[in-house]
């Protein structure tokens, strides 16, 4: 079977130094917010380009505690409004209603399945405060007229990086595209811990000040709290594996980017709908999403030939029972991405072997004409 994700196999890749790295924490006696933490900090902020980097507990944290924070500043206030793309993960959307903001859903452009600048604009209100961007599957958002829309307004960006580590929008990363982003470590993204992590990047120095203080039950010394805070720290055994993992993410990219070429230059089959990409930087590969009216019937088969499969994601946030009041609504550009949608494998630690056997069995899965995807309108 080949697997969807082969963390064993991809863990393996960076011994010794990870078995050293853990190891040198362990003596240490030290375990949170100690020199770990402080070197990884460091480390990726000078990699996405930003002053500030604040380790969190993971990426749901970091997306929460940023929306927490601009609240305590002042910039918003509860019930104000945040514009997400509607078939993102449904994190996005949780860090928005936990901090009592409105999340306003926008449908994504059916070619690049991100946020569609072009329907951002008809819903800015007046209590429209923030557009929260998401890389989705690690390709870069079209960043160029959310900025104009952000200025004109004056809003924040927030980036939700949890899927595009290292992803550019020309000479700039991710993480530094904004006012503030959020990142997951979770275990399989492209830079994974080997559990929970996060991370939130800034330039903004008020912003950074409050949020880690906040994420440390609201203090600036210890039992001096001048904030309702939370518990939301990266330990220390984390930032050293990450430490120890970062200076090989390009590399680890370039490797994902090679086996996505291999896929969209020879998977030929015309029921399959793949992604399309101008710029190669603009794209990390986090995900690699095929589109098939065929879906159930490509995972089934695809699972009979050893192939493992996963679906990013089987249902939209505004059919999830966790919103009722949303279940009336329609975006039928991201119901029918969520019914469409396949993330066939793809990993640093795929082997040739393997890649060949995927791109065969998806030649050679035959089924009726589909329907084709509806194109972007003028508007």
């Amino acid at each position: 079977m080949i697997k969807y994700l082969e963390l064993k196999k991809i863990t393996d890749r960076y011994e010794p130094e990870l078995s050293l790295a853990v190891q040198r924490v362990v003596n240490s006696g030290w375990y949170l917010l100690g020199e770990e933490v402080r070197n990884f900090e460091s480390q990726f902020a000078e990699y996405c380009g930003t002053r500030y980097c604040i380790g969190v507990a993971n990426g749901l944290d970091a997306l929460s505690l940023i929306f927490r924070t601009y609240l305590e500043m002042g910039v918003m206030e509860e019930g104000d409004e945040v514009i997400v793309p509607a078939n993102t993960y449904i994190a996005s959307i949780l860090a928005i209603s936990e901090n009592r903001l409105t999340p306003v859903l926008v449908e994504p452009d059916p070619e690049t399945l991100n946020i569609d600048p072009d329907r951002i604009e008809e819903v800015i209100t007046p209590r429209t405060k923030a557009i929260l961007v998401v890389h989705l599957y690690g390709r870069v958002c079209e960043m160029d007229p959310i900025r104009v829309l952000a200025d004109t307004y004056q809003l924040r960006i927030v980036e939700d990086c949890a899927q595009s580590h290292g992803v550019r929008a020309g000479e700039k990363r991710c993480g530094s595209l904004g006012d503030a982003a959020g990142f997951s470590f979770y275990p399989g993204k492209n830079l994974g811990a080997l559990g929970d992590g996060g991370a939130v990047t800034t330039s903004d120095e008020e912003l950074a000040t409050m949020l880690r203080q906040i994420a440390n039950y609201g203090t600036s010394r210890k039992y001096i709290n001048t904030y309702k805070g939370r518990n939301s720290r990266l330990d220390e055994m984390q930032a050293a594996i990450l430490s120890c993992k970062l200076p090989c993410l390009e590399q680890e990219n370039s490797i994902r980017r090679k086996i996505a070429q291999r896929y969209r230059s020879e998977v030929r089959n015309t029921l399959l709908r793949l992604p399309a990409v101008v710029k190669e930087e603009s794209h990390v590969w986090h995900v690699f999403p095929i589109l098939t009216p065929y879906r159930d019937l490509l995972q089934t088969y695809l699972k009979d030939r050893g192939i493992e499969t996963l679906i990013h994601y089987p249902i939209p946030p505004h059919k999830q029972a966790a919103y009722p009041e949303w279940s009336h609504l329609s975006f039928p550009i991201t119901e029918l991405i969520h019914r469409q949608i396949l993330s066939i494998p793809l990993h640093p630690a795929l082997t040739d072997a393997e890649i060949d056997k995927i791109i065969a069995a998806l030649n050679h899965f035959t089924k009726d004409i589909p329907e084709a995807l509806p194109q972007k309108q003028e508007r």
